[in-house]
């Protein structure tokens, strides 16, 4: 038995095409390296857990080299070529549950400023459940562990709006799986979204999220 592995879903940065809905106020440039700091708080959130391995889900598959620049060693990365978010996860699942680990939990890439202890109660509540979700405020989710593969959950779904978790639930309810919720919680995808990180932040130790925090102070510099 190997420990639980969490695999950050993560797409490589790209100017025009990352984090889109927070431009305005932000500029495109701006939007993406925003995204590339919560990637980066979002990896060292990861990386702070006892007794749980890291990977990362690559898109596309040749960003590899940019992750593994970024990555702490030890890091798995997973490169994924994938038509949509339950491809991605599916392929994912299949690979690490077959291969790596009895128990995975695929989490996103832009709300580190999760508690930590959301991520250590996912684990354990898989212990008791077949499936563990972590509800987003938006109507989707920021993690979902398994311990085997079910596809069914990731097909069918209309991904990326208000009715993804409740179209989940409603595949789990009619394969008689087991779930385990967690608190809800948010992605930084809107211009209310970034409000509410800062104001967040200021309630957070100094620790937390630094690259966020270094990213929002030449933000407000670039401002003046």
């Amino acid at each position: 038995m190997t420990n639980p592995i969490l695999v950050i879903m993560a797409k490589k940065p790209q100017v025009g095409r990352t984090k889109t809905r927070l431009c305005p106020p932000l500029t495109p440039t701006q939007a993406t390296q925003l995204y590339e700091a919560l990637l980066s708080d979002s990896i060292t959130l990861a990386t702070g857990l006892q007794g749980i391995d890291l990977a990362i889900a690559v898109t596309p598959p040749e960003a590899t080299t940019y992750f593994r620049s970024i990555s702490p060693p030890g890091t798995l990365l997973i490169p994924v070529e994938c038509v949509d978010i339950g491809d991605c996860l599916t392929q994912v699942f299949r690979n690490l549950l077959e291969v790596e680990s009895p128990k995975v939990l695929a989490f996103n890439a832009d709300g580190p400023t999760l508690p930590q202890e959301y991520l250590q109660s996912a684990v354990h509540l898989l212990d008791e459940h077949d499936v563990v979700l972590g509800p987003s405020e938006d109507g989707g989710y920021y993690l979902l562990g398994l311990k085997q593969l079910y596809p069914e959950i990731f097909t069918g779904i209309t991904w990326s709006t208000p009715q993804v978790l409740a179209q989940t639930l409603s595949k789990i309810e009619i394969l008689g799986l087991q779930v385990g919720q967690l608190p809800c919680w948010y992605d930084v995808d809107t211009d209310a979204d970034l409000i509410r990180l800062q104001k967040e932040l200021a309630a957070l130790p100094n620790d937390r999220l630094t690259h966020t925090r270094q990213f929002l102070k030449d933000l407000r510099a670039s401002a003046m």
